[in-house]
């Protein structure tokens, strides 16, 4: 049998990293595109940088995807690269909108030139729903995205979608909510309540600042979706999944375990701050993961509390953090 040819794009990313790590237990031969002019953090896919092809590309530039799929020719590509962080989003609408966007339509058009039968994989978000229009949302849902990251996913979705029945390709989105993991960027709130959690239990911090504590997401834990992800290109037709837990849980509660998991109270540390609030919120995401459950056999396998504990006990052990600060 053919050993199995694997493009991914965002493959230093949280996500990419372990979408990386899944296909080579699974014999895949992987390839992951990089921007030649960007300052990527490789500290990810370090330990697995010896079993990868790295390929120098940008969403931005279609002459250089076309060039990666002629002369690598994968079987599958996974588009996992965007300007991905919300809050950067409002203040780097049009670029968000390049990349996120009109980004899936330069990798798109490149493989159907080159070859259309390679299989796509486009990540898409939950922040598509945005005001959200029912409860729990599903594939079929509408979308009413409320921030530019999420409206470039959403046209990142539909030109899947477009190319798909237009071209015949076999192209699916992947409606991903929320998942996090030690991998997270700093950034991202999750990432950084359990950082600060740890840090503070360490003596390098005295406070963490916070925006709405009320947000509530659907979170999980980013192994278990990468699964979902593959999942999705071996099907015999393609067809588009949420993937999601199905729970919900405020960024309090998040809080409140991550400080529990080192023997300390959260209120005793957390200080509301106008300035990490959003111009405008998403309503109560949460996914109803039911299609992927029957049709992919595929639901999450670690529970919240677990993730929370994971990602605060990879901080305690984390290096940077057991230094004098940074």
């Amino acid at each position: 049998m053919k050993t199995k040819r694997a493009l991914i794009t965002g493959i230093t990313g949280q996500d990419g990293s372990y979408l990386a790590e899944f296909l080579l237990d699974k014999g895949y031969e992987v390839l992951g595109m990089v921007r030649r002019s960007s300052t990527t953090n490789f500290e990810r896919i370090d330990h697995i940088q010896h079993r990868l092809k790295l390929v120098s590309g940008d969403l931005l530039d279609q002459a250089s995807m076309i060039d990666i799929i002629d002369q690598n020719r994968p079987t599958e590509i996974y588009n996992l690269a965007a300007q991905s962080f919300v809050q950067t989003s409002w203040t780097q609408p049009v670029f968000t909108g390049e990349v996120t966007g009109l980004g899936v339509t330069r990798l798109l058009d490149a493989l159907r030139h080159v070859d259309p039968d390679i299989r796509f994989y486009q990540a898409s978000t939950s922040e598509m729903f945005g005001r959200v229009r029912e409860v729990p949302q599903n594939e079929s849902t509408p979308f009413y995205p409320r921030s530019p990251y999420g409206v470039a996913k959403v046209y990142g979705h539909w030109i899947t979608v477009n190319y798909r029945e237009s071209y015949d390709l076999y192209a699916v989105s992947g409606i991903c909510f929320n998942h996090e993991s030690p991998r997270r960027g700093h950034e991202f709130v999750t990432r950084k309540i359990t950082r600060a959690a740890a840090r503070i239990k360490l003596g390098l911090e005295r406070e963490l600042r916070l925006g709405n504590m009320d947000a509530q997401r659907d979170w999980g834990y980013a192994p278990d979706y990468v699964r979902g992800m593959w999942l999705m290109l071996q099907q015999d037709r393609p067809q588009d999944y949420v993937l999601a837990s199905g729970r919900t849980h405020t960024v309090e509660r998040l809080a409140q375990l991550a400080f529990e998991a080192v023997d300390l109270d959260y209120r005793d540390f957390i200080v509301q701050d106008p300035r990490f609030m959003r111009p405008a919120d998403v309503d109560l995401l949460v996914g109803d993961p039911s299609k992927a459950k029957m049709e992919l056999n595929w639901e999450v396998e670690t529970s919240f509390e677990e993730l929370v504990r994971i990602m605060v006990e990879a901080e305690i052990d984390n290096p940077e953090n057991n230094a004098k600060g940074d």
